[in-house]
């Protein structure tokens, strides 16, 4: 059965991965949520008025809100699934957008890190189309690997023949490669 949202995959397509962006993104909402928990606790009771601690309260309600909640919806907002024919790219958290790039088409890919994604085993992989600007995969854990099973599921799709002989020599099944990837 598909997740929310998610249409099912046709007849002899597998899910190779799903991506989301890294989740080093979520480490500020969270220590801002620890902080503003401390403060709007020592806050509450700490003045005369009834109204002035409720304020408090409401401010921490707004604060959380704009500072911890909407980064990590946004952050649940986007979803990158690869299956052995296509990429599929979800994000939106109001407006849903959904593009999709098959593997059988063509295209290049390109992974770029920069020092923080670099430490931390990320990147951003570029596919290049050859039509207008590249999508872009935002932050994507072990961009190097998903680069190579990437390039891996486009050589099978280019050359449907060796697949299939490679498929029957498997035992009938479509290999998704040594990636490693779920």
């Amino acid at each position: 059965m598909s997740s929310e949202g998610e249409q099912p995959a046709p007849e002899g397509e597998r899910i190779v991965a799903r991506l989301r962006p890294h989740g080093r993104k979520l480490f500020w909402p969270a220590v801002l949520l620890i902080a503003l928990a401390g403060a709007t606790g020592y806050g509450y009771g700490q003045f005369a008025e009834e109204w002035q601690n409720l304020a408090v309260l409401v401010g921490g309600a707004i604060l959380f809100t704009l500072l911890c909640l909407l980064p990590t919806l946004f952050w649940l907002g986007k979803r990158y699934t690869i299956t052995t024919r296509r990429v599929v790219l979800r994000h939106g958290l109001f407006v849903r957008t959904r593009q999709e790039l098959l593997h059988s088409r063509g295209y290049d890919i390109t992974v770029r890190k920069n020092a923080f994604q670099s430490l931390a085993g990320s990147g951003d992989v570029l596919i290049s189309t050859g039509s207008g600007r590249p999508v872009r995969l935002r932050d994507v854990p072990s961009a190097d690997l998903v680069q190579a099973a990437l390039t891996d599921l486009m050589e099978k799709s280019a050359n449907p023949i060796a697949a299939r002989r490679q498929a029957e020599e498997t035992g009938g099944t479509f290999d998704t490669g040594p990636w490693g990837l779920r």
